[in-house]
């Protein structure tokens, strides 16, 4: 009799590693030859980050306060549209360019938003916030 442990002529229970070994093997030579390929370096000539900033020059930011009957007041001072699209293209050529802040009333219609901000970015207005009033009323 032979070595077969399979004496009674049923389907085998054993794994037949055969292919996964050659599958194995295919990897490894697809890879062995892959590998060197990836490794290949392509110089890309980076841009200095010099924003020509000092870090303790501090810019005033512009504050823009607009009523409920869409008076307008730049820094305390009341302008109207044209002077203030007028301080909006003065403001937006300085370097570093000035935040405009705007507050406006809570009954302000958006149109009147949308307005000012239009005008600031026809001006090149890049930093524009909005400051709000925090939940114990007071502004932040």
């Amino acid at each position: 009799m032979a070595f077969s442990t399979n004496s009674g002529g049923g389907p085998m229970s054993d794994i037949n590693v055969t292919p996964l070994v050659d599958v194995m093997l295919v990897l490894l030579i697809i890879f062995m030859i892959t590998a060197p390929l990836m490794s290949h370096r392509i110089r890309v000539d980076l841009p200095k980050a010099d924003p020509g900033l000092k870090v303790d020059e501090k810019v005033v930011p512009m504050d823009l306060a607009i009523k409920e009957d869409g008076s307008m007041f730049l820094n305390d001072n009341p302008v109207n549209e044209a002077e203030l699209k007028a301080q909006f293209a003065v403001a937006a050529v300085r370097t570093p360019q000035p935040e405009l802040q705007i507050r406006a009333d809570k009954s302000i219609e958006y149109k009147t938003i949308w307005g000012v901000l239009s005008d600031a970015k026809s001006a090149g207005m890049v930093h524009v916030g909005f400051i709000t009033t925090g939940k114990s009323g007071e502004g932040k």
